[in-house]
């Protein structure tokens, strides 16, 4: 299997365990991960102070053509993501050209923002499942969600379906 490159957009307030968890998950496969912010060598914090993890790429050195999938972890950090046009578009780029996208709890949000999911199978935290519907997804309220190359997920408690059918994508 070839190691796959993974975009990762965060910003502070993520949830810590659904940023480490996945990360485990695809480095102990071989895939690397890139943390993409506004600011390259920023600290970013999780919501919970337990996890920090420095930048690796500012959003507006990328290019999404560049990356194999993109990792949205959940916390408020997808909100904050959301009101900035890049990260929108970097997003939608992943949907459109059907590469694999892995968005757990609000995750989605950026999703919603970028008008990806209309018609598409999703699951998020209870607090977005209204806009999500309002999106035009199928919602479900399941551990894990996999719609073609969209893989969704609900909590910190679906991290091991989660990872497994991310991780499945990647393969």
């Amino acid at each position: 299997m070839m190691s796959k490159k993974i975009a990762t957009v965060m910003t502070n307030m993520f949830e810590d365990s659904e940023y480490t968890s996945p990360k485990e998950a695809f480095e102990k496969e071989g895939h690397k991960l890139t943390v993409i912010e506004k600011e390259k060598g920023k600290t970013v914090e999780g919501k919970n102070g337990e996890v920090k993890a420095t930048v690796d790429a500012a959003s507006e050195d990328v290019n999404p053509s560049d990356f194999d999938a993109l990792f949205i972890p959940g916390g408020f950090s997808p909100d904050m993501l959301r009101a900035d046009e890049r990260f929108v578009k970097f997003a939608k780029h992943f949907i459109n050209e059907n590469k694999p996208v892995f968005a757990i709890c609000h995750g989605p949000q950026l999703l919603i923002t970028a008008k990806a999911l209309e018609g598409r199978k999703v699951t998020g935290f209870t607090s977005i499942l209204v806009d999500l519907e309002y999106a035009k997804a199928d919602v479900h309220d399941e551990e894990v969600v996999v719609c073609n190359n969209l893989v969704t997920s609900r909590t910190p408690d679906d991290l091991p379906a989660f990872n497994r059918e991310s991780i499945k994508q990647l393969q």
